[in-house]
């Protein structure tokens, strides 16, 4: 299913006259990234799968960099983005949501450029509506909409503090095209990765508090175009290691209890 919104929204994008300027870009970052993770699985499972997961890390990867990157920045940055899920883990799931780590690397390896022109920024403020639709309907599938609501709440209101308190603006991109458009598409559809996010309500509100609080204070202190993807990676740092931690407080209750079984 978000395969399918994915590809709704690329094709309200990019209309019909532009749409083969973006699509050397998409074709690239979804091969690469699934070629790659086929062979991973294949020799792990000595069988094909189809990887989805993969498919949707490229088709991402392609929506955020801007068009005008070179054929290999697609590549590499799929390829690093496959690569992390089986890098960086913990028994249960990978650490970094796979397509925010690969972007926030290849950023400071080839200076990219992020468009995020799959959040729609360049049609009509009508065509927002399907954003919004695709992305309260996978929140609510995925039971995330706790976290995308206190990611929105802390975030705008921390940027709206800083407008009227200190640099109107600056602060004040954050309301306007493209980066409204860009949260909006990062908090829908990249915070609310299953492996990577929390489960449980209160545990959200924590990891949505802390990506809102760490994408502002990058964009303040470093004014870096990857704000929201770093913001993402602080809490996916923060979910495996709570996830490390309730692991290693049930190891020993388990221990005692198969000690008390014998």
């Amino acid at each position: 299913m978000l395969l399918i919104i994915l590809v709704i929204l690329v094709a309200i994008a990019e209309p019909a006259g532009r749409f083969r300027f973006v699509l050397p870009g998409v074709i690239l970052a979804v091969a690469a990234a699934g070629v790659l993770d086929a062979i991973i699985l294949r020799s792990a499972r000595e069988e094909w799968e189809f990887p989805s997961g993969a498919v949707l890390t490229g088709l991402i990867i392609a929506m955020v960099l801007s068009p005008h990157e070179p054929w290999y920045v697609f590549v590499w940055t799929s390829a690093i983005a496959i690569s992390s899920k089986y890098i960086f883990r913990t028994r249960s799931a990978n650490v970094f949501n796979p397509a925010a780590f690969a972007l926030v690397v290849t950023f400071y390896m080839f200076n990219t450029g992020q468009s995020w022109w799959g959040a729609l920024p360049e049609v009509s403020p009508y065509m927002l509506i399907a954003l919004f639709a695709g992305g309260i309907f996978i929140a609510g599938r995925v039971k995330k909409i706790p976290l995308v609501l206190i990611f929105f709440g802390v975030y705008f209101l921390l940027f709206t503090v800083t407008a009227y308190l200190s640099h109107p603006p600056n602060a004040g991109e954050i309301f306007r095209t493209p980066d409204f458009q860009s949260a909006l598409f990062f908090a829908f559809f990249i915070l609310t990765d299953p492996p990577t996010s929390p489960v449980a309500y209160r545990d959200q509100l924590i990891c949505g508090a802390m990506v809102a609080v760490a994408s502002y204070s990058v964009f303040e202190l470093l004014g870096a175009a990857h704000y929201l993807l770093a913001g993402v990676l602080v809490g996916n740092i923060w979910e495996a290691w709570r996830r490390w931690h309730l692991a290693s407080q049930r190891r020993p209750a388990d221990r005692a209890a198969v000690r008390q079984q014998s």
